[in-house]
């Protein structure tokens, strides 16, 4: 020991310390270092019934995304309360990466009706893509004296709360949509609730009611057979299955540009490393041609594209629809 209590540092000392530190550090490191992703098989919940536009683009992808993670992508369709006990779910699961939500377009309608819900649609989830959208579109009777949305909004003028429009169930996208055509066009339409789709088309077909808007692949073998028109499809471009019917934009109508649309969310949290792998893995499927067709066979339009505009395209939906049900007065049943 020197005057003033100082210790003295040997040249072991010295190199003691250091080999310390050293170790110290590549410990830290080590302890920051991210995993390798994923750990464990990865379980994407759909929130729906089988066979819906969510399920079908789950049940398209989980097998080519399980090759490029090397583990099992396990779907599981967790239904109930449109989509909320299941979305719910993964909402409070870790933020690892290994519980996904595939979803739709109820996502962000859902929030606008519910006055409360056990999670909140942005700040619980972290966009990871939008996987697909298809089209949403108005059909009526075949003899309704109407060609175009035009010609309709036209004889619906002439005859306010004289038609009648189904819909799958109140508060559903289909209802919500057909609201907005109300608030943008100020025509008046009485609104005939169903149990389920098929329920509302066999009707539309029979003519006890006048008209519905759908989603493409729900009623696109009916127009085919002829047996409902198609007056206009509401997304930014016209169908390649249906050339001729041009989109609501073409006949004057810019704000009905709706889309139902398909998309994978991780729960709030999971690293940006994580959701950047994932939108990378999805985006490269989504350009595989065998991927598409699947897609395309089922009416649904390959999308991808970032997180960012994935997630800002959810909050304008959010905003949408809540402005929509607060101007029609629409209560969930």
């Amino acid at each position: 020991m020197q005057g003033g209590g100082m210790r003295e540092y040997t040249p072991r000392r010295i190199h003691v310390a250091a080999l310390s530190a050293t170790v110290l550090m590549c410990g830290s490191a080590l302890a920051q270092a991210p995993l390798a992703y994923p750990q464990r098989n990865v379980l994407m919940i759909v929130p729906y019934s089988p066979g819906t536009g969510a399920d079908i683009a789950a049940r398209a992808l989980g097998p080519r995304l399980a090759e490029r993670l090397k583990f099992s992508v396990v779907i599981d369709n967790r239904t109930g309360a449109t989509g909320i006990i299941g979305s719910d779910t993964v909402a409070k699961a870790a933020p690892d990466g290994h519980v996904l939500l595939m979803t739709a377009t109820s996502f962000a309608t859902t929030p606008a009706l519910s006055a409360k819900l056990p999670f909140d649609p942005v700040k619980s989830f972290a966009p990871v893509v939008q996987i697909a959208a298809s089209q949403l579109t108005l059909v009526v009777h075949p003899q309704l004296p109407v060609k175009s949305a035009r010609d309709f909004i036209q004889l619906a003028k002439q005859r306010p709360g004289q038609l009648l429009y189904a819909s799958p169930g109140n508060g559903g996208p289909q209802h919500l949509v057909a609201e907005l055509i109300k608030l943008e066009t100020g025509i008046d339409m009485v609104h005939i609730p169903y149990k389920g789709a098929g329920a509302a088309v066999t009707d539309l077909i029979g003519g006890h009611v006048q008209a519905m808007v759908s989603a493409m692949q729900t009623i696109s073998p009916q127009v085919r057979a002829e047996k409902l028109r198609m007056l206009g499809v509401m997304g930014e471009k016209r169908v390649p299955a249906f050339p001729d019917v041009p989109t609501m934009k073409e006949q004057g109508l810019p704000n009905l540009v709706v889309e139902t649309w398909y998309g994978l969310f991780a729960p709030a949290g999971t690293p940006p490393a994580i959701v950047a792998q994932l939108n990378a893995d999805l985006n490269a499927l989504l350009q595989q041609p065998d991927i598409r067709d699947t897609l395309a066979r089922q009416d649904l339009n390959p999308v991808g594209g970032s997180p960012e505009r994935f997630g800002e395209m959810v909050r304008r939906d959010l905003a949408r629809w809540s402005r929509v049900v607060t101007a029609a007065k629409i209560k969930a049943d």
